[in-house]
């Protein structure tokens, strides 16, 4: 077999375990990325998000989380559902409505990984799901997926940008994908809806972002955004519910991704009374226990003021 065939096996496999889309760069230092990254930190826009400081260059170098890494495998597995929460409830991204998309992508992503092992013969490689300081978006956008909207997600054409990004980095010479153009055009719908304001063309300053509000940051939420917070306990999808592409976005396949009735059905009432034995029940293996009982409490309490 020769590059195109292992990568043609490689897209093959990932398919079949779910991702809707995959793409292959080759792993090298992201040169056009550094000074952009450097900027946003130094202007603070990472907010108190202090781990994104850390290790600089392994963010902009797979090749060293990867020892002689030379390619950069790039997946995208959808989470858009047509099921809505009730009017009477608090808003919680569409991402956190079932199983925590950790557990249910590095599974898939570990099979993709024993496939090529198995057909390929061993080689040294590592799964990425928001485990490592890896430049998820630049790959993505280097292997083709995409490109990096104005609301800085990545944006498919074919499928919009309800989608998690995953990476699988090896030390094994792939047939290379290339970028495609930006279409975003003069659109400015993400911008115009942003309730606080947190975005400007292709950048984000995330000390702005209702999901950084609301999942990251641990302190209190500054008085500056009472009332902009549009009702959101849990990050925040109003960025992309008014983008045109996401017209596109299909209904998921992934079992596991089925909202749990407690997020669909539950009153403001409900979790205003959600005691942390219930919230640890409720979301056990849920993404929202990553703002802890704690966290949701205080965004809770901060949007009746």
């Amino acid at each position: 077999m020769n590059p195109f065939d292992y990568s043609q096996f490689i897209k093959t496999e990932a398919k079949n375990l779910g991702f809707f889309s995959c793409g292959i760069s080759k792993a090298e230092f992201l040169e056009d990325e550094a000074p952009r990254l450097e900027k946003w930190l130094k202007e603070e826009k990472h907010g108190k998000m202090s781990y994104m400081e850390n290790h600089f260059d392994k963010r902009l170098d797979p090749r060293l989380l990867v020892p002689d890494a030379k390619s950069v495998i790039s997946l995208l597995l959808n989470y858009f559902t047509e099921t809505e929460q009730s009017n009477n409830s608090p808003k919680i991204s569409k991402y956190a409505y079932g199983t925590d998309y950790h557990y249910v992508i590095k599974d898939k992503l570990k099979k993709l990984f024993l496939a090529i092992n198995n057909k390929i013969g061993e080689i040294n490689g590592r799964v990425f799901v928001d485990s490592a300081p890896v430049m998820e978006k630049s790959w993505a956008v280097r292997s083709g997926l995409g490109w990096q909207g104005k609301n800085t997600n990545l944006i498919s054409k074919e499928a919009g940008s309800f989608f998690f990004i995953a990476e699988l980095i090896v030390d094994l010479e792939l047939e290379y994908d290339t970028p495609v153009t930006d279409h975003c055009g003069s659109c400015t719908a993400c911008i115009d809806a942003c309730p606080t304001e947190a975005l400007t063309p292709y950048q984000i300053d995330a000390s702005k972002c209702i999901s950084y509000l609301t999942i990251e940051l641990k302190d209190q939420i500054p008085k500056a955004f009472q009332n902009k917070m549009d009702d959101w306990v849990f990050g925040c999808d109003i960025c992309q519910d008014v983008c045109p592409w996401n017209r596109f976005s299909k209904q998921h396949n992934e079992p596991l991704f089925n909202p749990k009735p407690e997020i669909i059905k539950h009153t403001h009432k409900d979790w205003e009374e959600m005691t942390k034995d219930t919230f640890n029940i409720i979301f056990k293996n849920s993404a929202i226990k990553r703002t802890r009982f704690e966290g949701l409490k205080r965004n809770i309490s901060f949007l009746k003021g």
